[in-house]
């Protein structure tokens, strides 16, 4: 079992309770991520279902959990032949922070019918990491992944923002394991916000986020694709789009956020 595999296991308890310990490895100066508690939520959601993968998560964040024990409780909405779907909630000190509605079904592999090629990217070799936080600033998540950036995407690093909503970057886990459906839900909100890249900064919340894993990712590293259409009244929208080594769409996500204070 890998470290991100421990950080996201849930215990079951009974037919619709697990116990889970939020891991602080994955902070990002204090709360944790988003992406990391859907992975958490999901380890409950796929061990409750009848089906094998989670391949629609639509999570609501009511409140930032914090690092250590909390519940997930399942509550199973209906059940079909090729789909079933269960309401997930994250639960610490007797208090609801994270709503979900899951769609869990079983992915066969299957040749795409049709699948829109990816953007251009350019190679690992071209793209640079960022510095390391400083340890004082309870970046923690950064120790659990790589990051390897489109260049200019970056550019709000030295004070050159692109003026665009824009995150391009290489992931894959610091620990070797393979890209699996909690590894994607991970990925899916691993970028630094969009935001950043038209000229925003500070912390920016994620309020709703809704992820679909489209296939199974084949080993390597994954390539995340991150865009924004609109920032106004102090909110944004961020869509990512996950490819796999072999190029192949495996994930989607869109999310709505605050723009941050910084």
């Amino acid at each position: 079992m890998t470290k991100f595999d421990e950080a996201t296991q849930a215990i079951k308890v009974d037919e619709g309770t697990y116990d889970v310990c939020l891991d602080p490895g994955y902070a990002i100066g204090g709360p944790l991520n988003g992406g990391y508690l859907m992975a958490v939520i999901l380890r409950a959601a796929v061990d409750a279902s009848p089906f094998e993968h989670p391949v629609s998560t639509t999570a609501q964040f009511l409140k930032a959990p914090v690092a250590g024990p909390a519940q997930v409780r399942i509550e199973p909405l209906k059940a079909g032949r090729t789909a079933a779907f269960a309401r997930a909630t994250l639960v610490q000190d007797g208090m609801a922070h994270i709503e979900g509605l899951i769609t869990t079904a079983t992915l066969n592999g299957a040749e795409p019918v049709f699948e829109e090629p990816a953007d251009d990217m350019p190679g690992r070799d071209e793209c640079v990491k960022l510095p390391d936080p400083k340890p004082e600033s309870g970046m923690t998540l950064n120790a659990q992944m790589e990051l390897l950036f489109d260049p200019p995407t970056i550019g709000w690093l030295k004070g050159e923002p692109t003026g665009r909503p824009e995150s391009r970057a290489y992931f894959r886990m610091a620990e070797p394991q393979e890209p699996d459906p909690y590894v994607l839900a991970l990925a899916v909100d691993a970028l630094p916000p969009v935001v950043f890249s038209a000229g925003a900064r500070g912390w920016a919340p994620t309020v709703e986020l809704t992820w679909h894993l489209r296939a199974l990712p084949a080993p390597g590293w994954l390539t995340l694709l991150g865009s924004g259409r609109l920032i106004s009244d102090g909110w944004f929208d961020e869509e990512v789009e996950v490819r796999d080594s072999a190029g192949r769409l495996v994930a989607q996500s869109r999310q709505l956020a605050r723009v941050g204070r910084g």
